[in-house]
């Protein structure tokens, strides 16, 4: 009995000196864990969210899961030989399923091992087919999908998720980007020209197709009015007249008979 006493004592002695000399690793909110140990390596096993003793002569190796964002400034060439400075931002996140093999192939540093060269050659080698002004411009949005798609062509199988790559700003000289604002401006005044051009042409197409549409109205309705036609409406509004109570005066024109409008008068 007093040796089992012993042995227990002695197996607490232990346990409480490897809980001294171990460390605790903690795994916080949308990170992961990946253990090295001094016996075997890298464990295929990962290790989620909460608090882990470590023995001293082992490594926890702790990994963001969230999406990360960097930004970048980025030194490159335009076509015509013009130095170029890009304020970029890529954005991206680790694939949970592949984060052991990232830590035996890369390592905690793959941003700075991987991800950033390869975004700063690839930076160079789009803009270094755009000039200025399409770079400063018209292009952005092409050279950014550009950029990354062939970012995410060289990073494949390197266990990271290409999100986005976003060109915040460009800087140019002061005086090229002011010549390119003032193209960019006087474009503008053409194509606003332009559009009060067309306007005014359409508004006066409009005003000519209408004047023909009365034009070709009034020639039909006075091919129809015959003599007998016109006489005839002139007595129906004559006895209209000579039939009101108000006072009156009628005017007959040539040729009226007034006898046709008495007659009417009476019978009416």
């Amino acid at each position: 009995m007093k040796l089992h006493y012993k042995n227990l004592a002695g197996y607490v002695a232990l346990l409480a000196s490897a809980a001294t000399l171990s460390a605790c690793a903690t795994v916080g909110p949308g990170r992961i864990g990946v253990l090295w140990t001094s016996m075997s390596g890298t464990q295929n096993k990962t290790y989620g969210e909460g608090s882990y003793y470590v023995f001293p002569w082992n490594d926890m190796y702790v990994y963001n899961l969230r999406t990360q964002n960097h930004d970048e400034v980025l030194d490159v060439i335009a076509s015509n030989g013009l130095n170029i400075k890009l304020d970029a931002s890529i954005r991206y996140h680790i694939d949970p399923q592949q984060v052991v093999s990232l830590q035996r192939e890369i390592g905690p540093d793959y941003y700075d091992v991987v991800v950033a060269p390869i975004l700063r050659s690839e930076a160079r080698r789009v803009i270094g087919q755009y000039t200025p002004e399409e770079i400063y411009s018209t292009k952005r949005d092409l050279i950014e999908r550009e950029i990354r798609e062939g970012l995410a062509t060289k990073m494949a199988g390197k266990h990271i998720d290409l999100e986005a790559v976003l060109i915040r700003n460009v800087e140019l000289p002061d005086a090229i980007r002011r010549a390119i604002d003032q193209k960019l401006e006087a474009e503008q005044d053409v194509l606003r020209m332009k559009y009060i051009l067309q306007v005014a042409q359409s508004k006066a197409d409009q005003r000519r197709i209408q004047a023909q549409g009365i034009a070709d109205y009034n020639h039909k309705i006075a091919n129809s009015l015959t003599p007998s036609i016109l006489e005839f409406e002139r007595i129906q509004q004559l006895g209209q007249l000579a039939n009101s109570t108000n006072a009156k005066t009628v005017v007959m024109g040539p040729g009226m008979n007034p006898r046709v409008l008495l007659s009417t008068k009476h019978g009416q």
